[in-house]
């Protein structure tokens, strides 16, 4: 019986050979692209439920194909990098990558992060229509949160330019009203990932945010000393 069906996207064909058998036996189908080129024209024929992406590509930076991976799919994307830098799974994440894993990595611990990430986006779609407030579009302080477009604007219309990281940050925030989130709470909501790495993840996009909507007093996204963050703005549906 099969999972889902996953892309690997990994110039390194051993290692693809061993996730192919690995998944395959797990009950996954997978589809193999060795380059962006060969990323992208699957992507344009095939949709899928997990994307596995390396970083270094032959022809081109893995960093870079994450939003137009996001454009064009809705498949969860799990970075599969030997990249171990903190900062650069921070922008990953920023940038849209669901979780990180470095390499190498044990084929179960792979196996667990694909369930893990493919279960976040299928509950997120299941439970989309009972999210409140139901509407898309949700007036916020001096700004509205446009859920379907993934970005905040300004009365005039100008986007406030939220990476798809903050957008989920603040969307979990603003969903929550008056609610304090920890920082693990918010991981969750919107990575799945493991929080207790990217800690200080939390902290600077908040920072980043609050820089964005003109909040630099943290009047409208407080801090809750020793949990996490707290929404206490406007939050009603257009």
């Amino acid at each position: 019986m099969k999972k889902g069906t996953v892309l690997t996207i990994d110039d390194d064909n051993d290692l693809q050979m061993v996730m192919e058998q690995y998944l395959e036996g797990e009950g996954y189908r997978v589809l193999k692209a060795g380059d962006v080129k060969s990323a992208g024209e699957a992507i344009e024929t095939t949709e899928f439920d997990v994307i596995l992406l390396d970083l270094g590509l032959p022809d081109g930076e893995g960093l870079t194909l994450i939003p137009q991976l996001k454009a064009k799919s809705d498949a969860a994307i799990l970075v599969v990098s030997g990249k171990s830098d903190t900062t650069e799974k921070i922008v990953c994440l920023e940038m849209g990558a669901d979780d990180y894993l470095t390499k190498p990595f044990e084929m179960r611990e792979l196996a667990a992060r694909i369930k893990a990430v493919a279960r976040r986006i299928d509950h997120n779609e299941e439970n989309k229509a009972d999210s409140q407030p139901k509407s898309d579009v949700i007036k916020l302080e001096k700004w509205t949160l446009d859920r379907g477009q993934y970005q905040a604007f300004s009365k005039d219309g100008t986007s406030l330019n939220l990476t798809t990281g903050e957008f989920q940050l603040l969307e979990a925030l603003v969903m929550a009203p008056n609610r304090a989130l920890s920082r693990e709470q918010l991981f969750e909501l919107t990575r799945d990932g493991a929080y207790d790495i990217y800690d200080r993840a939390i902290d600077i996009q908040v920072g980043r945010i609050r820089k964005k909507i003109g909040d630099d007093k943290g009047e409208i996204i407080k801090t809750i000393r020793g949990v996490g963050y707290m929404y206490v703005g406007k939050a009603e549906a257009a």
